[in-house]
């Protein structure tokens, strides 16, 4: 499955993986809005063998799949000083 991996300008750390042929402005508004500008930073073809660094690969699929995109947020870090 091909995807547009963007990263959002407002929201530190998260990036959008939109599935090919549609575009940000296909979006829901609310996301839109929580995101900001977005910035394309890659074109994928995503399979199940493919390992994604912070994601579950067929997770992104099959919410490409469903919904058209999915929203990959930032890992929380639990460590204390």
């Amino acid at each position: 499955m091909d995807c547009v991996v963007y990263k959002s300008a407002k929201k530190e750390g998260c990036y959008l993986y939109i599935a090919a042929g549609k575009s940000p402005e296909d979006l829901p508004e609310k996301l839109r809005a929580l995101l900001g500008h977005l910035a394309q930073v890659m074109n994928l073809t995503l399979s199940p063998e493919r390992k994604l660094a912070q994601a579950d690969v067929t997770e992104v699929i099959e919410r490409l799949k469903d919904q058209g995109y999915y929203l990959q947020m930032p890992p929380h870090d639990y460590r204390r000083d």
